[in-house]
């Protein structure tokens, strides 16, 4: 029995897929580059494909959220907590990004179902919105829901250095777009440099306090 928690805790320490956070974060940022960069030079059109890519970013920080926590689980020197709080938000997260998937899927085929009433067609486009609301309002949760003060603080930074980076980022794009130096972006790409900024903010914790943080 000892020899299996041995081999379970080394594969937790390895992250996730035997990668750490880093590893998973770079991959954040790489693939969200790599998707607004093929968007921008018009290699890929059309709303549904955008859409479907916009989950790879998404999903590589998933990942790196599941590799820091198997890291701090495992004892490798990372402080995190494993309250009530916590698990309600992780929980959370699972619903939010299920109805994500799901609206997605059917947001992705909506072009085929043209006869639908408008006020239908609405209520399926903006459910996918309504889901990264929804992991917004978690995040909220967690912050009023965390009893250990550390902690709450690293989250706290997290979503400042996330917000940091999508306003800047919607502020100087959009003042480019407003003067006709730059193509058009859509509006809920910067939910997705919020999200890559999350992982940012997890990169400044570990530098600056020695662990990732919640997020």
């Amino acid at each position: 029995m000892m020899t299996d928690q041995a081999a379970q805790n080394t594969g937790k320490a390895a992250g996730f897929l035997g990668r750490g956070p880093m590893f998973w974060i770079g991959l954040t940022f790489g693939t969200s580059g790599a998707v607004i960069g093929l968007i921008l030079s018009g290699a890929i059109e059309g709303k549904g494909i955008a859409f479907a890519l916009m989950a790879i970013p998404l999903a590589c920080m998933a990942a790196a959220f599941v590799s820091m926590l198997n890291k701090n689980k495992s004892g490798t020197g990372d402080c995190v907590t494993k309250g009530e709080a916590q698990r309600r938000y992780i929980k959370r997260v699972a619903v939010f990004t299920s109805l994500y998937l799901a609206s997605f899927a059917m947001l992705t085929f909506i072009d085929e179902l043209g006869t639908l009433p408008t006020a239908i067609r609405i209520g399926i486009g903006v459910l996918p919105g309504l889901a990264l609301v929804g992991f917004f309002w978690a995040i909220a949760r967690l912050i009023i829901e965390e009893t250990d003060e550390f902690m709450r603080m690293l989250t706290v930074r997290q979503t400042l250095v996330a917000s940091a980076l999508a306003m800047s980022a919607a502020s100087v794009w959009g003042m480019l777009e407003s003067a006709d130096l730059v193509p058009h972006v859509d509006a809920y790409w910067y939910a997705v440099i919020w999200f890559a900024g999350l992982a940012l903010g997890s990169v400044v914790n570990r530098i600056t306090y020695g662990t990732w943080g919640h997020v």
